[in-house]
């Protein structure tokens, strides 16, 4: 995420879902911090964010380092 739009971008993806409990989105670190029910479904949170146009260069889910 290079500008505000990037990230408000994601947060606008994020706020839409259903499922998602929190998040937090940040430009500075170029990072997501989602938290979700636990229903929702990784890939399908991943698969939103790439549909922004945004690269998804790592993941961890549930404390676990994730290839993505």
């Amino acid at each position: 995420m290079s500008c505000s739009g990037c990230s408000g971008a994601v947060e606008r993806v994020l706020k839409r879902m259903d499922g998602i409990q929190s998040y937090t989105v940040s430009l500075e670190t170029q990072t997501a911090d989602i938290y979700a029910d636990e229903g929702v479904a990784f890939d399908a949170v991943l698969e939103k964010i790439k549909k922004t146009g945004k690269t998804v260069t790592g993941a961890v889910r549930d404390g676990e380092v994730v290839g993505v």
